[in-house]
């Protein structure tokens, strides 16, 4: 995708300048209520799916670790806790960048885990440099998605292995018209009341319905580059898991 074309914020078509910057804006929002956010609405299920998430990664000792559009790093930490590794944590946003290093900081990691801010469509990564990749509901966010997955490739060793942790498209009808009512109705008065951002929450369900469902992210990561790629669905596909390798 040029510059010059159209991108989705939400359901509202924009630049894709103005979609980054928008983004941008809403994270700078929600930064210091983010977590809580987090548990609140997922009724704390997102620390299960996290969990779930980097075992599939099969970490090894001595791996190079990208936690990509990491947040505030809960998977950082996760990832830190398993072995005897490197981590890198990047965010685009610097406010979310600098709340994930302090959380960190606070849980015992002061070291073995590095810090850069970069968009995921041009990491500053040499090819072939590391051993793992995951995103953590950090994909739909992304401008130009099909480069960043191209980067991920490209980042990643031969036998390398990227993960995709992502709301996805509910399978069952009827879970999916209860989860539409939450996420339409519910959500963005608790980030009114929570956050003191409805329009923000509005934005996240919004990008979750125009996210590329589970075959179609299958695709894009397969056009991309990856091979074997296969995904779980958690929750009625409320979340998906994608995994995909290098060769």
């Amino acid at each position: 995708m040029s510059d010059s074309e159209e991108s989705l914020f939400g359901y509202e078509r924009v630049t894709p300048a103005a979609k980054t910057a928008r983004v941008r804006g809403v994270f700078d929002s929600v930064a210091d209520r983010y977590d809580l956010m987090n548990d609140l609405m997922s009724g704390g299920l997102h620390r299960l799916w996290k969990r779930y998430a980097v075992d599939l990664l099969d970490l090894r000792d001595g791996h190079e670790v990208l936690d990509l559009a990491a947040g505030t790093a809960d998977l950082t930490r996760l990832i830190a806790a398993r072995r005897q590794l490197s981590v890198w944590c990047c965010d685009i946003n610097g406010r979310m960048l600098a709340r994930g290093r302090d959380r960190n900081i606070d849980a015992g990691f002061a070291s073995g885990i590095r810090y850069v801010q970069a968009d995921a469509s041009a990491l500053p990564f040499a090819s072939g440099a590391l051993d793992r990749v995951i995103i953590g509901f950090g994909l739909r966010n992304v401008t130009h998605k099909s480069r960043a997955l191209a980067e991920m490739v490209r980042v990643l060793k031969p036998g390398g292995r990227a993960l995709i942790l992502e709301f996805s498209h509910v399978q069952a009808p009827t879970l999916a018209r209860l989860y539409d009512t939450y996420s339409f109705k519910l959500l963005p008065r608790l980030g009114s009341l929570v956050a003191g951002d409805a329009d923000s929450y509005r934005y996240l369900a919004e990008s979750i319905r125009v996210h590329p469902d589970q075959e179609a992210l299958k695709l894009m990561m397969e056009r991309a580059g990856f091979s074997g790629v296969k995904y779980y669905n958690l929750l009625g596909g409320v979340v998906a898991v994608h995994v995909g390798y290098t060769c």
